[in-house]
């Protein structure tokens, strides 16, 4: 049953979501095909949660595609994923552009080949100015690989020790100018950061779910978002009536 939309939308929700999207080669084992027929169905399934985050009033979506360690798997499959981001690129980027959709990428993308750099920064440049929902690729994306780039460049910038605070280093991300995840979704009953937005996540709250992200759908993202709405966020302080205890005590 669909919840009424205001009373959904009435509740607190986060501005922006971070996905692993995890269980496409489990998707695809459980109906005897093959492992990147999952990888298409998870690629395909991007499309559909992106509607309902719309639907649902998210400013935010970063979808983990890629990391620095997939480039470990199997030549065939690596070759595969390099694949299915060039073909979403081609065949979905006009779609999610009248959407509204801006797209957004974080990693390193000088192991691509030059044809697959060049469609993203055309898909970049195309939706920049779109104002819907900010779409994140996590290519070749990893959170220790971030801050080493970070601190990388802050030693050619020569930024000195005492200038270097939260807020400097944060600026050296690659996320630099989008705001912190508030909620951080893994689908497929893995309960693991997996190196994913490590610096960004520190205080985000965590909603792992058994569900395999081909089957990670509207109802399991309002699931999501209702068990967010249920928790009470404290950024490391005291509930106030335990601060109440301690100054009446």
């Amino acid at each position: 049953m669909t919840e009424p939309k205001n009373e959904l939308f009435s509740r607190p929700k986060p501005r922006h979501i971070g996905i692993i999207m995890d269980g496409n080669g489990r998707w695809a084992k459980a109906r005897m095909l093959p492992r990147m027929a999952g990888h298409r169905a998870g690629t395909d399934n991007i499309r559909r949660v992106i509607d309902a985050c719309i639907e649902f009033g998210i400013e935010f979506v970063t979808v983990y595609a890629f990391s620095t360690e997939n480039w470990k798997r199997p030549s065939d499959e690596v070759q595969g994923l390099m694949q299915l981001l060039s073909e979403m690129l081609d065949d979905r980027i006009g779609e999610l552009h009248e959407k509204g959709v801006r797209l957004l990428h974080i990693g390193r993308l000088e192991q691509l080949d030059a044809l697959t750099r060049e469609k993203i920064k055309n898909a970049l440049e195309l939706t920049r100015n779109n104002k819907t929902i900010t779409l994140i690729i996590a290519w070749n994306y990893g959170g220790r690989d971030e801050v080493v780039a970070a601190v990388q460049k802050m030693l050619r910038d020569q930024v000195k020790p005492d200038d270097v605070d939260e807020k400097l280093l944060s600026s050296y991300m690659f996320t630099s100018g989008i705001p912190d995840p508030d909620l951080m979704i893994r689908t497929s009953g893995e309960m693991r950061t997996s190196n994913f937005l490590l610096w960004q996540s520190a205080y985000a709250e965590w909603f792992f779910t058994d569900t395999l992200w081909p089957d990670f759908d509207r109802e399991s993202l309002r699931q999501a978002l209702e068990s967010y709405a249920s928790r009470e966020r404290r950024f490391g302080k005291r509930k106030p009536e335990d601060e109440k205890q301690q100054y009446a005590g």
